[in-house]
């Protein structure tokens, strides 16, 4: 064969390759850049794409000539819209073929063989992040939602730029804010994050810098000289003292962040979130009548979503507020099982993704019938006296807490 036609077909499969992994050589020493690769897909979250970036990253980790991470998404509308619910449904549908699909019996969710991987690995990905040992920097440009969101939320240094697009739209799915969302959420100011998780409203950077889930605003123009001068720092190979030099680095560049909608609005969110009744909160969300385009959407978000998506979510953060992360994820990752193994989460994805007809009919159908009782099933562990899949992650440090 040709060697230059081999040459050049080696560099297209890399560059078909779900994550692109590139070293790059500093002045003292060099940054690891990862790239989500799947933009037909505006980057969402394969099992493949978790496994090879956790993989890489422990690689990274160990290295010691290696700075820092520095991790995006390739194209130019999302750096990662969420998760790969084709795949979560495949495997939900195969288990129904087993005759696993459970109904009301919510004893045992095991037997989706991809789902357990998925979260599990997921998981074990997100949490590797939120305790990496160098700074990591995710530039957070576009869309940025539910799995792209724990992906960047342990970030040492989160970025968003004009063009990002954060949100939590789980309950338009039937799953809840997972990955972490739950202890994010239950952390964001003025109730703020119970809002954003029963209505999914959208924010801009302003705002997702407002509810803890970003830190620093620069233009998406910007991108390529924030490498660069990350290619030129001074490393000194101390975490800490690297993880203070990249902020100082990035503030150098950075923007004012315009005000959104949350910040706009954060005395209407808190009020219509006050208290400790989600049937109350729900009543107040469903009566908004304010002449006012992202509170209408929110509205109507709620009440067309699930009403076993708003229960689960309620319960996660009344939970997380009091847990580390580490005993967050071992939490979720039954509560994920869960929705995998029951109607909601499979319905929510088929009519959105598989037949598009948006006509989801959730099961339980009204807030009424999603009681906490309800909730509880969702929440029990099979064979308790088996060790966690997650019982190794230890106990996390809580730095935007």
């Amino acid at each position: 064969m040709n060697a230059h036609l081999s040459d050049a077909n080696a560099q297209a499969a890399a560059q078909a390759a779900p994550v692109l992994f590139e070293e790059r050589q500093g002045a003292h020493g060099r940054i690891g850049v990862a790239t989500l690769n799947a933009p037909a897909t505006l980057n969402g979250l394969s099992l493949e794409m978790a496994r090879l970036l956790d993989a890489q990253l422990q690689h990274w980790a160990q290295d010691p000539a290696l700075a820092m991470v520095w991790l995006q998404g390739a194209g130019e509308k999302a750096f990662c819209a969420g998760g790969d619910l084709h795949g979560l449904y495949r495997g939900m549908r195969e288990r129904q073929a087993r005759g696993r699909w459970d109904g009301d019996d919510f004893a045992d969710p095991r037997g989706n063989v991809h789902a357990e991987a998925f979260f599990e690995t997921e998981y074990r990905l997100d949490y590797r992040i939120h305790t990496y040992p160098k700074p990591l920097l995710c530039w957070g440009h576009g869309i940025v939602m539910g799995g792209g969101i724990g992906l960047m939320a342990g970030a040492s240094h989160r970025v968003v730029s004009e063009r990002s697009k954060l949100a939590f739209p789980e309950i338009t799915v039937g799953l809840y804010p997972d990955v972490g969302g739950s202890w994010l959420l239950a952390r964001a100011p003025a109730r703020a994050g119970l809002f954003l998780a029963l209505t999914g409203a959208p924010l801009n950077a302003g705002d997702a810098i407002r509810a803890r889930l970003a830190d620093h605003h620069l233009p998406e123009a910007a991108r390529a000289q924030a490498l660069d001068a990350a290619l030129a720092a001074p490393w000194s190979f101390d975490a800490a003292r690297d993880r203070a030099a990249l902020t100082v680095l990035l503030q150098s560049l950075a923007e004012p962040a315009p005000a959104g909608p949350l910040q706009q609005h954060a005395d209407a969110v808190a009020a219509l979130c006050a208290g400790d009744s989600l049937e109350e909160i729900a009543a107040r969300i469903e009566a908004i009548d304010a002449d006012d385009a992202w509170l209408q959407n929110a509205r109507k978000t709620f009440a067309a979503g699930a009403p076993g998506s708003a229960r689960l979510g309620f319960e996660l953060q009344r939970r997380a507020a009091s847990l580390s992360l580490a005993d967050t994820f071992r939490l979720e990752y039954w509560v994920s099982l869960h929705c995998a193994a029951h109607g909601d989460f499979a319905e929510g994805i088929r009519a959105l993704l598989i037949d598009k007809d948006r006509n989801p009919r959730w099961n339980p159908a009204t807030l009424a019938q999603a009681t906490a009782h309800w909730a509880d099933a969702f929440f029990h562990v099979p064979d308790p006296a088996r060790p966690h899949p997650l019982a190794d992650l230890g106990a996390a440090t809580e730095p935007r807490a």
